[in-house]
């Protein structure tokens, strides 16, 4: 992906009709990351229920895969569960510094043809 200052310079090289639609491409992608922040702050909860079940999932698929041996799996599960409350705070600072973004680009792929 180009960066701003890159992607200036290309909507400069373009005609002033095609400059004035990349500009305003440009605008509705960051408008759409914008609404995306706003609802990810506003809806906390939600998210914070969505990380949790990730993690749930994920732990029990990891601990299956790596410790298949009956004796350490449910040990092991135990464990993992107490580390549940450091996830959720890191999950949730690096989802809500990332997935605007990265939910932004992957939107703008699905609408170009």
């Amino acid at each position: 992906m180009l960066t701003t200052q890159e992607q200036t310079i290309a909507v400069q090289k373009l005609s002033p009709k095609r400059s004035a639609e990349e500009r305003m491409k440009q605008q509705r992608m960051r408008d759409i990351q914008l609404l995306l922040e706003n609802l990810f702050e506003r809806e906390d909860k939600t998210v914070i229920m969505i990380l949790d079940s990730l993690y749930d999932v994920g732990l029990v698929n990891l601990i299956n895969r790596k410790f298949p041996r009956q004796p350490l799996n449910p040990l092991m599960k135990s464990i993992a569960r107490t580390s549940k409350p450091v996830f959720k705070v890191f999950a949730l600072r690096w989802f809500k510094k990332n997935v605007p973004n990265l939910l932004t680009k992957w939107l703008q792929s699905k609408v170009k043809f």
